[in-house]
């Protein structure tokens, strides 16, 4: 479990990042803390433990990815976690898009900002997640978002027959898939979280409606 207590070089050695990654994550870090009281991307509370509490949670997920062309965040916010794997993504010249799907437009203008200030490119959709439809995912993501059923409900429109999502999940990640279970089979594997005793990286595949 990562400590709160580190700060962003830390969590960069720890997840074994290039320095390269490291000054992108640092722009991005310092636009965080600029555009914050302005726009509210994050709870103020957490900005003193950003680097574990938003970028470490994200970065976590590059782990469980697989081999992907597109990636798809929902409900991206302040980009945690779509941005930061871009960030990762950009590491290893991959070729891959990321979508960034967020409704604010101020928090559209953050993203589309720290793409600029890191030279990452990213595509972020100014629209309701129910509205997204340009392409078909091979990866989606979400954070803090909203109830697994929900989850599924959101990215099985746009993500591909062999695709996977990756969702961070709280406490009640355990209830959230025996409620899910009763309107969807999917394929199920958690992960203990690196930055939350009580959190799961969820990996969820073979998503189908159950059939009434």
């Amino acid at each position: 479990m990562l400590s709160s207590v580190l700060d962003l070089a830390a969590v960069c050695k720890h997840f074994n990042v290039s320095r390269e990654t490291f000054e992108r994550l640092h722009i991005y870090s310092q636009a965080l803390q600029k555009w914050n009281p302005t726009i509210n991307l994050v709870s103020k509370s957490t900005l003193d433990s950003a680097a574990v509490r938003h970028f470490a949670d994200s970065m976590q997920l590059w782990q469980h990815r697989k081999e992907f062309q597109s990636w798809v965040d929902i409900g991206s916010g302040a980009g945690f976690p779509g941005l930061v794997l871009a960030i990762l993504a950009a590491e290893q010249s991959l070729g891959s898009d990321f979508h960034l799907v967020e409704s604010d437009a101020r928090k559209s203008a953050f993203l589309r900002n720290v793409s600029r200030e890191t030279g990452v490119k990213v595509i972020v959709h100014t629209m309701r997640i129910e509205d997204f439809d340009a392409v078909e995912a091979d990866i989606v993501s979400a954070r803090a978002l909203a109830p697994l059923s929900d989850l599924l409900e959101m990215s099985k429109t746009f993500l591909k027959k062999d695709g996977i999502c990756l969702y961070l999940k709280g406490q009640n990640c355990q209830t959230e898939i025996g409620g899910a279970s009763r309107f969807w089979t999917f394929e199920a594997e958690q992960f203990a979280s690196e930055t939350d005793v009580n959190g799961t990286v969820l990996r969820v595949k073979e998503i189908e409606r159950v059939r009434t």
